[in-house]
């Protein structure tokens, strides 16, 4: 049987428990899973690149065919170059749909020979959101039922900084309506 590659693609800002139940469950299905850090993306993020690849690592530390890295450009581009023969992506509401389904389709034109494999999320995870994360914890709400220990360690202290340092978080989304 040919090794199997997949490549779970996203900005992980932060990385929840949600993306890592995905990543668990890919990694049981594929050989190999390579959680792809957009290093680059056009929303505002709260942790660099390379915090958020190592605090991926540290999540995944216990599945060893579960591997992160960051990517620069097109997911299709980046599949290749590590010769992965699928794309993960997670599905949490209905919303969700229509952006993974748009993707799906230009991800299909740009690499036909990359197939799309799709987790629908855990029920326990379907409310969690990067953005409902970072929100909840710049206002110095609890987390910890949402993300893993070392990202809600990572959080206090980014937000702790900002703080200090006189910056004003603008985090908000939902909760303050």
């Amino acid at each position: 049987m040919p090794f199997r590659r997949a490549v779970y693609p996203g900005s992980f800002d932060p990385a929840h428990n949600g993306h890592l139940d995905i990543a668990n469950r890919a990694a049981r299905v594929f050989d190999e899973v390579i959680v792809a850090v957009y290093a680059n993306p056009a929303k505002k993020v709260l942790f660099r690149v390379e915090e958020r690849v190592a605090l991926l690592t540290e999540m995944v530390s216990g599945t060893p065919n579960i591997k992160v890295a960051p990517f620069y450009g097109l997911a299709a581009d980046f599949v290749r170059q590590v010769e992965a023969m699928a794309i993960i992506r997670g599905l949490r509401v209905f919303s969700d749909f229509e952006l993974e389904f748009r993707m799906a389709l230009a991800n299909r034109r740009l690499a036909p020979e990359i197939e799309l494999v799709t987790f629908i999320a855990d029920e326990r995870h379907l409310h969690i959101s990067s953005s409902t994360v970072r929100e909840i914890a710049s206002l110095g709400g609890d987390v910890s039922w949402m993300v893993p220990p070392v990202v809600e360690r990572a959080l206090a202290a980014k937000f702790s900084e900002q703080r200090s340092n006189g910056v004003q978080t603008d985090y908000m989304v939902s909760l303050h309506d």
